[in-house]
């Protein structure tokens, strides 16, 4: 049966389990304050400080190239390059969910 992914479900998810998702998807990173800053994976990034992802909502944003999104899942579709559904199964598998991730 091929339904949709929940997004809102995996994001929720996600969210409960921030801190492990951003130490996953973003190793370089570290806590500061309500913030995981990290070097921005996508381009040659040599220092810490542009690239934030807020800890607890899941808001990101790099702010040296104004890239920015608003949850785990578009997170992980821009840190890997892939599309929102495909960052969505992945970060459904990386939550070890299977059921209840799809209408």
């Amino acid at each position: 049966m091929n339904q949709r992914l929940d997004f809102e479900i995996i994001n929720q998810a996600a969210l409960s389990a921030l801190p492990a998702v951003l130490a996953r998807v973003l190793p370089s990173g570290k806590a500061v304050h309500k913030e995981w800053v990290s070097l921005n994976p996508r381009r040659r990034d040599r220092s810490l400080g542009s690239f934030k992802v807020n800890r607890f909502n899941g808001k990101w944003c790099d702010f040296a190239t104004g890239d920015k999104g608003g949850d785990p899942i578009s997170l992980v579709a821009y840190v890997e390059g892939v599309s929102q559904s495909e960052a969505a199964r992945l970060l459904a598998q990386m939550l070890g969910m299977n059921e209840g991730t799809r209408r």
